[in-house]
């Protein structure tokens, strides 16, 4: 007993997982899985110049960027370049869909067999989607001569092994959250995202030769927006409930009465408002870029336009760019918690179980007190992913260091991470040990 006092709880908590047969296993099938991931990233497309691909990396910072998603899987342009985000946006498009379409709508009050149903059409979806991110990936690089081959047969190959390895990699996911630890599309970003950070540490230190003390700053402005997540993803408001409910006992009925909360979450909608921003706000760009003059020729209006929405414009016109992030950041933010709320119905839950907030009268007047109250909170919940959106301007700005250390990346990393370990933490107190989260 001693013995297991001394010890750091985390490490002790890590050994007790690994003493449970079925717990260990799910651990390492976890592992393996994420080894396999690695193993697919490094498997390259046909057809590909590696050379000029990484000389168009070295002066596109907005694709290396890109890059830290797929755990350089982009940058060497293999059958998982586009990792699981087709999936993602196959999965974001249903959500938005559902409140809208009256047979998607049906479907998801059909419990455990109509999100199996919603499930299904997701991963259809996720086909055309990938076809199509996949074919516009390759006719930008084929511009920019990183692929050769423009001829009908190549182009179809390419495309067709981008797509299964996008659905092979869900496959993984899929195994994951069934047989193994944590939520598998998430793991599988994870896994994708850690991964780039050698190559940031690598160049950081190149960085701090020249800037160590930039490096040093922005190395604590990182360490301090991993805390800012950290307190803003767990952040949520409790809304007292209590239920009555009447009991047939001793030939009697009785009335019983219980209490709990609802935790509404200051950042319901996580990391989407992020990735509906920049998708907007990088789109006029990209367009703009099929058209700009190549460099060393006289700019043209595409130019301007890709000029000003890039991440990397310097100052003033930078101001633009991530001053229309922070805006969109919020506003998504907003309109992506109502959807959500929307579609959980607390309020009718609530009078379906014979829950009730004290002092609040059923139905719509708690409607409107939860729609207030939702309302309020989202407000700093949007402000704080609007300000880690923005982070990475302030720090190159403050520092000078540039090591496109992602906003997102860290949001999703340490959702991930918290998800994960909460997982283990139950497990480990299903059967009686201690766990490592206060």
């Amino acid at each position: 007993m001693r013995q297991r006092q001394a010890r750091p709880r985390l490490l002790q908590a890590m050994l007790d997982a690994f003493s449970l047969p079925d717990l260990r296993r799910r651990i390492l099938l976890t592992l393996g899985i994420l080894v396999i991931f690695r193993f697919v990233a490094h498997v390259p497309l046909p057809g590909v110049d590696l050379a000029a691909l990484e000389e168009l990396f070295a002066r596109n910072q907005l694709l290396g960027m890109l890059d830290l998603f797929s755990g350089g899987a982009m940058r060497m342009m293999s059958i998982a370049a586009m990792g699981v985000y087709p999936y993602i946006t196959a999965s974001i498009i249903m959500t938005l869909m559902v409140p809208v379409i009256p047979r998607l709508q049906a479907l998801s009050r059909e419990g455990e067999a109509g999100r199996n149903k919603i499930n299904l059409i997701t991963h259809w979806l996720t086909v055309p989607l990938a076809g199509l991110s996949g074919y516009g990936q390759l006719v930008l690089l084929q511009r920019e001569g990183v692929i050769g081959s423009t001829a009908v047969l190549p182009m179809a190959t390419m495309v067709i092994s981008m797509i299964a390895g996008t659905i092979f990699l869900v496959w993984l996911g899929e195994l994951i959250t069934q047989y193994g630890i944590g939520n598998g599309i998430s793991i599988i970003i994870f896994g994708g995202i850690v991964a780039g950070f050698g190559d940031m540490i690598i160049r950081g230190r190149v960085e701090a030769t020249g800037n160590l003390w930039g490096v040093a700053f922005y190395v604590i402005l990182a360490l301090a927006t991993i805390a800012f997540i950290v307190i803003f993803t767990e952040a949520h408001r409790r809304i007292p409930v209590q239920y009555a409910r009447s009991v047939f006992r001793g030939g009697r009925m009785l009335k019983q009465s219980g209490s709990t909360h609802i935790p509404l979450r200051v950042n319901t909608a996580g990391m989407i408002p992020l990735i509906f921003a920049m998708s907007l706000v990088i789109f006029p760009g990209i367009i703009a870029s099929y058209f700009a003059n190549p460099a060393g020729a006289d700019p043209n209006l595409a130019n301007s336009i890709m000029n000003l929405f890039s991440p990397n414009t310097a100052l003033p016109l930078g101001l633009f760019y991530w001053g229309l992030y922070f805006l969109l950041v919020i506003a998504f933010a907003f309109f992506y918690t109502m959807v959500i709320f929307q579609q959980q119905d607390l309020p009718g839950v609530l009078q379906r179980q014979g829950g009730f907030i004290p002092g609040i009268r059923p139905g719509n007047h708690t409607a409107n007190y939860l729609n207030h109250t939702i309302n309020r909170i989202t407000w700093a919940g949007a402000f704080f992913l609007a300000l880690v959106a923005i982070m990475p301007f302030i720090s190159r700005e403050i520092t000078g260091v540039d090591l496109q250390l992602s906003s997102m990346g860290l949001l999703i990393v340490v959702g991930v991470a918290l998800d994960t370990m909460k997982q283990v933490e139950a497990q480990l107190v299903m059967r009686r040990y201690e766990g490592f989260i206060k």
